[in-house]
């Protein structure tokens, strides 16, 4: 799993409590290979920050390979596949520790307290969730790779510590990717139901949890394999538009996973201006409303939102 946070005060990045950069000898070869270039001062500074980045990803690698494997076998693996291999047993864990625990609270220590009993979903339909989940997830976990490799390779606006741009410059980028992210995942998520052959190939498998009753924290991840990476895909192109921290961007792609579990569990958290579950659920009964990820603007600036407690009414 991807690790969150350190002791520095840098925010998040293992290698940032010193200045200090790994002599060559310590990082991948296939990333010593990558970095044989011919002195230049003049990118120095690029240099470094790049090396920055590859000892960060190195760090998250043994953190978790190491724990669940012996090295011998993913120590010979390329620094890309290494990467591949810990995002899909940091996702896995991520997808099964938090759809365990939500659904134990409440389904079982909050029963009928939250959700009705004839709206629990049935064994065999959270088991199919996990079915189709687990096989989109080998899938899923290739584009934060990819975009790992982007970055390492210095074709992104990434920044590898707070400190290389202050922590209100910091804060202004942030909320302007989410902005951009929050853009991208509505309209993506939108053609994905207004063009007919990307919903019934693509974005049908997603919505055959239509009812109350069928939807459950691990229908998060239950799409089809290209359905969820297009529907991500905004975190990735984000990077080229607006200079971003990175181990902040890894942490917001992995906690997508604890987002989209939230947001199918038909609970209505009453959280303006949040796109809660309550909003989702609509979505999943009505197909053509709250197609928002983080929060309802979006929706409400291009007519296509219908809130919960409205619909509510319209019932009593």
């Amino acid at each position: 799993m991807q690790a969150l946070f350190s002791p520095d005060s840098h925010l998040f990045s293992p290698s940032s409590h010193s200045h200090s950069i790994l002599p060559s000898s310590s990082l991948p070869a296939d990333i010593r290979r990558r970095n044989l270039v011919k002195p230049d001062p003049t990118r120095h500074s690029m240099e470094d920050s790049l090396k920055l980045f590859v000892e960060e990803t190195s760090f998250y690698n043994r953190l978790v390979l190491g724990t669940f494997l012996p090295e011998s076998w993913w120590g010979p693996l390329p620094h890309m596949l290494q990467g591949w291999l810990r995002n899909y047993i940091g996702g896995v864990l991520l997808y099964f520790i938090s759809g365990f625990l939500w659904c134990f609270y409440i389904y079982h220590l909050k029963r009928n307290v939250y959700i009705p009993k004839d709206a629990i979903p049935s064994n065999n339909a959270m088991l199919l969730q996990i079915s189709v989940a687990m096989k989109a997830m080998p899938w899923y976990c290739a584009l934060p790779s990819l975009s790992e490799y982007m970055i390492e390779n210095g074709w992104t606006k990434c920044f590898a510590r707070i400190s290389d741009v202050g922590w209100p410059s910091h804060v202004i980028y942030a909320a302007i990717y989410l902005v951009i992210v929050e853009f991208g995942i509505y309209w993506m998520h939108k053609l994905l139901h207004d063009i007919k052959p990307l919903y019934k190939y693509l974005h049908a498998t997603h919505h055959i949890y239509n009812k109350q009753n069928t939807l459950s924290p691990f229908a998060g991840l239950a799409f089809h394999p290209l359905d969820g990476i297009l529907q991500a895909v905004p975190h990735v192109v984000a990077l080229f538009l607006v200079p971003m921290h990175f181990t902040t961007h890894i942490a917001l792609i992995f906690l997508e996973a604890l987002w989209t579990a939230n947001i199918h569990d038909c609970i209505h958290g009453k959280v303006w201006p949040v796109m809660g579950a309550g909003y989702h659920t609509i979505h999943h009964t009505t197909y053509r409303h709250n197609y928002g990820h983080y929060t309802i603007w979006m929706d409400w600036m291009f007519g296509t939102l219908r809130d919960p407690v409205e619909e509510d009414a319209k019932k009593m």
